[in-house]
């Protein structure tokens, strides 16, 4: 006996209700796609709030734009804008480096100690102070990826053995560049382009430029990303992470090197007390440049705004008139607008 009762035929839904749901779900507010763009384009921000400065700074004080000012600006900044490419390479695997400051001293005065105590070859002192810059960046990695300790302590402890070290080498004596060879004290040297600018600046450009294309461009870039950015996802696709993560720390040790040598060139001498607040500068530059603090986001030329953003507020307010405490306290503002925006921005993968 046959089932009389046939089946109604499910019919899909309109094809118009559809779009109409795909639409509802794709809506977004002003804000959602504000914070989409920043998420995408994390240097917008930083340019933002640099170009706002200039103005601000150049109404208050017409001094502030004077190319002598502007080129004041450029070198205070070169120390610490290449700092800012070690500590942006080690904060994009999601750690930290604490040590940056102490292990950039420490390379100055082994070049400055090589050359003018031991009587070394001025090219031979940089390559020396180099060397003893990788070696930092190769301690910390070690210590990172096969003891498996935490960034943070780790280089919070070197920080005070590579500081102890560079008092025992120098006993506490500056190195005067009278002293070192011309070639160590070279990138103090200044040459015209509209505005006095060191050849110091001009290396740090150069390291920029080519740190931008081998992140960008080079498959170790796109593993530093992706490592900063989940590292059990980035070794079950087939990346060797400690690997990636000891390397960082290399060539931070040797962007380190080459911030040692700007610094003597920008104090005419080698210093075992020079550039104290160093380390926390370059984390400012960092952080206020896009640079996530949680890793795997920014790009490094968002800390070479975040270091020009520094300089352009301490100079920008010194020519105001106010004292530097209301500098130091401007820029930690900054630091706390800049993590807290950044916190607001990652909610865009939720």
């Amino acid at each position: 006996m046959s089932d009389s009762r046939t089946t109604a035929p499910q019919t899909a839904p309109p094809t118009s209700a559809l779009h109409l749901a795909d639409e509802f779900l794709a809506r977004q507010t002003p804000l959602q796609r504000l914070r989409g763009i920043l998420y995408r384009y994390p240097a917008i921000s930083p340019a933002i709030v640099l170009i706002v400065a200039i103005i601000v700074f150049g109404i208050i004080n017409p001094r502030f734009l004077a190319p002598a000012n502007l080129s004041l600006i450029t070198q205070q900044v070169a120390v610490i804008g290449t700092l800012g490419v070690a500590q942006t390479l080690v904060i994009l695997t999601a750690g930290i480096d604490l040590s940056v400051g102490a292990a950039m001293v420490l390379s100055s005065v082994v070049m400055g100690n090589a050359a003018a105590g031991l009587g070394i070859p001025g090219p031979l002192a940089l390559v020396i102070g180099l060397v003893a810059g990788i070696l930092t960046g190769v301690i910390n990695g070690l210590l990172v990826t096969r003891l498996n300790l935490p960034p943070f302590i780790v280089t919070l402890g070197t920080l005070s053995v590579f500081t102890a070290l560079t008092l025992l080498l120098s006993n506490g004596a500056t190195v005067q560049g009278s002293d070192l060879p011309d070639i160590v004290t070279w990138t103090g040297t200044t040459f015209h382009i509209g505005v006095d600018v060191t050849f110091g600046v001009f290396l740090m450009i150069l390291l920029y430029i080519a740190m931008s294309y081998v992140l960008g461009r080079t498959a170790w870039g796109r593993h530093v990303y992706a490592v900063g950015d989940d590292k059990e996802a980035a070794r079950l696709s087939g990346i060797r992470v400690n690997r990636v993560l000891l390397s960082v720390y290399i060539v931070a040790g040797a962007v380190v090197a080459i911030a040692a040598w700007i610094q003597i060139g920008r104090d005419f001498g080698s210093s075992p007390n020079a550039a104290v607040d160093a380390n926390l500068n370059a984390i400012t530059a960092v952080v206020i440049g896009g640079i996530s603090l949680f890793g795997g986001r920014g790009n490094v030329w968002g800390t070479l705004l975040g270091a020009l953003i520094v300089g352009v507020f301490r100079n920008g307010l010194a020519l105001a008139g106010l004292d530097v405490l209301y500098q130091t306290l401007a820029v930690g503002v900054l630091v706390i607008v800049a993590v807290s925006i950044d916190q607001w921005i990652r909610k865009v993968r939720k």
